[in-house]
Order: structure tokens, then C-alpha cells, then sequence
């Protein structure tokens, strides 16, 4: 027992030596490669300004508009997904933003050069594919490359699916998602805590297909994204109904960590709105 606690001792010594600084003080460590049950639980719904701050290990996300999403740490990073330039009437410059370039509503060709990281989903040239990893000590943002529909054609790579893990959560966005992932893909993503996915049911992928991808997912949260009436929300929600809670909070942000993620996998319906400085 004993030489099994020194053995034990020296292994954790040597990781532990060999993790960035900033890596141990700063980034709570996720699971997203990891296969684990969610947590007991509920998601904790608060009605918070975006720049309110934030408990430990927790991260709040802020439905914007489309298919853009504030993802803010508690120490005060600001990630903002597809970004298209504008968020709202706030002078916050992002740390992060992301961008899929299937259409205009999904990037811009002039984010501000104030911004720290800007991320691509796609490669150039057009089909390439691109990989990040950044490690911004409380977050790590990587993506995984997908294809899109293009010309009539297929553009292999063209856009990715980004994942952001902060504070022990995993959270996915599924960007312009133009077909199911294979079983790489699916891999590479790992388990996802909170997902955010396009359910407009054309422009992307069909609404069955989209079900399919959650459900194997499993994610503890599924947030709709890219919907253009409480019509196109209530389709996809009526083929959600049978494995997942829905939830209708009536507010533009949730915040969420580990120990508050639903014991039942949980649609929650998010109402847009733009960032604002109070």
C-alpha cells in the first residue's frame, strides 16, 4: 500500500510538473474526451446583465442574435461565436470571437483588429480546413472542421464546429452545420455539457437529422440557435419532447457550471437580444 501511494504521488508529481502554470491556477479541467454522466442537478436560470459578475466555476451564456453567443467566464473573459461584427450597443471588445463563413449573417471580412483572437472556421485556400487550439489559460477554444454545401458542390473542411472549455464544462456550437458528423468527428468533439444547435430545419441540416445528432450527443443542455419564428422552435422541440426537458426561462442568458447542469437533458429556449452596457 504504501510503495502504491509513493507510485501514485510520483505520477502526479511528473503531470503536474509538466502543465502550463497557467493551465493549473487558471482552467478548471473538463471532460470533453472523457465519456461521463452529467451531473445532479438543475440549470440555474438568472436574470443577470452580461457584465454582471459571476460564482466560481461558472460560465453565462448570452443568446445574442442568429447564431452569435456571449460565452463569459468568471474571471471576465468574453468569447463571441459566429461573429458579424456588430453585438450591440456596448464598447466590450471581445477576447475571442469565432466566425463560419457559409454566409454574411456568420462573419465578417473586417472584425475589428482591437480583437485579440480571431478564429476562422474555415482554411485558405477555401477547403483547406483549419486547426486551433488556443489556450487562453481559463478557457481553451478548439475546433473541429465540418463540410459545407458551396456552388452547388461540396467545400470539404469549410467551416468547423468550435469548442470552448471553461471551467469544467464542455460547450459546443454546432456553427452551419451541413451534415452529421462521422464517427471522427464525433470523436474529436467529445462529450459535450451545453451545445448550441441551428434548428432553422433547411439552411442547415434537416430537423431529423438535427435530433439525431443531439440525441447521440447527450448533452446536458441543447440550446436553439438559428431560428426565425416561435413556429420553427415549437417543430423542433415537438421531436425533442419524448428524451429531453424543455425549458422556457423567457430571458436571453443562462448560467450554468458543473454542479447545476439538469440530471435530465434539458432544451432551453433562449430569447435573443442584443449586449448592452447598463
Amino acid at each position: 500500500m504504501f510503495r502504491f501511494l509513493l507510485t501514485a504521488l510520483f505520477f502526479t508529481a511528473i503531470t503536474t510538473a509538466a502543465t502550463p502554470a497557467s493551465a493549473q491556477q487558471d482552467r478548471r479541467p473538463s471532460h470533453c474526451i472523457a465519456i461521463a454522466d452529467a451531473a445532479p442537478g438543475i440549470s440555474y436560470i438568472h436574470k443577470a446583465a452580461w457584465s454582471d459578475p459571476l460564482p466560481d466555476y461558472t460560465v453565462r451564456i448570452q443568446y445574442i442574435q442568429h447564431a452569435a453567443f456571449l460565452i463569459r467566464t468568471q474571471g471576465g473573459l468574453n468569447a463571441i461565436t459566429d461573429f458579424t461584427g456588430f453585438i450591440g450597443t456596448t464598447t466590450m471588445i471581445p477576447d475571442v470571437v469565432t466566425m463560419n463563413h457559409a454566409h454574411s449573417s456568420h462573419f465578417t471580412h473586417a472584425p475589428d483588429p482591437a480583437i485579440p483572437h480571431v478564429l476562422p472556421g474555415w482554411g485558405e485556400p477555401f477547403g483547406s480546413g483549419i486547426d486551433h487550439y488556443l489556450d487562453l489559460g481559463e478557457m481553451l477554444v478548439r475546433n473541429v472542421s465540418t463540410d459545407i454545401r458551396s456552388g452547388g458542390g461540396t467545400e470539404p473542411e469549410g467551416n468547423s464546429i468550435f469548442v470552448f472549455e471553461v471551467g469544467g464544462l464542455c460547450i459546443g456550437h454546432l456553427g452551419h452545420l451541413h451534415h452529421e458528423p462521422d464517427d471522427r468527428q464525433y470523436a474529436a468533439l467529445g462529450r459535450l455539457d451545453v451545445v448550441m444547435a441551428a434548428v432553422d430545419g433547411g439552411m442547415t441540416v434537416d430537423l431529423g437529422t438535427m435530433t439525431r445528432i443531439l440525441k447521440r450527443l447527450k448533452s446536458s443542455i441543447v440550446i436553439p440557435m438559428h431560428w426565425f419564428s416561435d413556429y420553427g422552435v415549437e417543430r423542433f422541440v415537438a421531436g425533442m419532447a419524448d428524451d429531453f426537458e424543455i425549458s422556457r426561462p423567457g430571458t436571453s442568458s443562462i448560467e450554468v457550471s458543473l454542479a447545476t447542469l439538469p440530471s435530465r437533458p434539458t432544451v432551453v429556449i433562449l430569447r435573443p437580444a442584443w449586449l448592452r452596457d447598463e
